[in-house]
């Protein structure tokens, strides 16, 4: 039996400016998915994929080696999302078989497991530590097969490989990876609160897209304060870096910032990750920090320390 496993991601800074070369700081969480490859005597391959509470929501069955769907089981959302899922992963394996052609090029029969540590819903990387798995059990670059899929920035690639901070800068198939140590002696004051639902990234991406324009001085301004998250070491100019942040994104993209929408009542102060509008936001604050978002209806409050390597 062959396992592999990749961390999931956090992007701390750049949002957005990741996909147009910003340098941006991301933290890999200390959950993440692996998945696992046994033969069987079946000539198929037969995918499962298991919840964190070990419910499977896809099972997927494949003729080999030519990856015909035969069939496929997934479990049900509300917003019918998942009628897709089924054709991606053939997709992504179909990519993958391009980039190596000795990839599941036989008729042996294979059972994969795949089993995410965190809630799908999180937005923690469901996607990328897939299609890291796979890139690795397949021998190939997972930046190309990233390129070749789902398209992205590949700074969530970097999380899944990383076990300490990074500063990321894309370019292609071949970014720039540097890790650091993003350990600020306030990171007990750190919190990051799940939104109560999973933001669709790629509309957010499309707006930026619209929006956006020329983005030089903009980019060096975010690269910049990327460098100066990283230096930090007090939690009031920490805080005024969130605010600096938080309002430049704000005027490419047209958006309020998380603290004016949602929290403007708030003592400390927040910052979105990611898309805006879902997933997690990181907040500065204390020991009533948890007791302030879950009256406001997120209970999902977890310290710095305990999410991040």
């Amino acid at each position: 039996m062959k396992q592999f496993y990749s961390n999931g991601k956090l992007l701390l800074t750049g949002e957005y400016f990741v996909l147009d070369g910003a340098k941006s700081l991301a933290v890999p969480t200390t959950c993440g998915q692996d998945l696992t490859v046994e033969p069987i005597k079946e000539t198929q391959l037969i995918w499962q994929s298991f919840t964190n509470t070990g419910e499977c929501w896809l099972e997927v069955i494949l003729d080999l080696p030519k990856l015909r769907l035969v069939s496929a089981d997934f479990e049900a959302t509300e917003d019918g999302g998942n009628d897709t899922l089924a054709e991606n992963l053939r997709t992504i394996l179909v990519e993958t078989q391009k980039l190596n052609p000795a990839f599941l090029n036989s008729e042996k029969g294979i059972l994969v497991k795949t089993n995410l540590t965190f809630p799908k819903n999180w937005g923690l990387g469901t996607s990328s530590t897939l299609i890291n798995n796979i890139a690795n059990w397949a021998k190939v670059n997972p930046y190309q097969l990233l390129e070749n899929t789902f398209g992205g920035s590949g700074y969530d690639i970097a999380c899944a490989q990383n076990n300490t901070s990074i500063l990321y800068t894309r370019n292609g198939i071949n970014p720039s990876v540097e890790n650091v140590n993003f350990n600020p002696n306030f990171k007990e004051q750190l919190y990051f609160v799940f939104l109560n639902k999973k933001q669709n990234s790629r509309s957010g991406i499309k707006r930026y897209k619209t929006l956006k324009g020329t983005l030089t001085s903009e980019i060096q301004e975010i690269s910049k304060l990327s460098e100066l998250f990283l230096a930090c070491e007090n939690l009031t100019d920490f805080e005024k870096l969130l605010i600096e942040h938080e309002q430049l994104v704000s005027t490419i993209i047209q958006l309020q910032p998380v603290q004016k929408e949602l929290f403007s009542d708030y003592f400390g102060q927040t910052k979105s990750l990611g898309a805006w509008g879902g997933d997690f936001i990181l907040a500065t604050g204390n020991n009533d920090t948890p007791s302030y978002f879950k009256q406001k209806g997120f209970e999902t409050v977890i310290p710095y320390q305990d999410l991040i390597i």
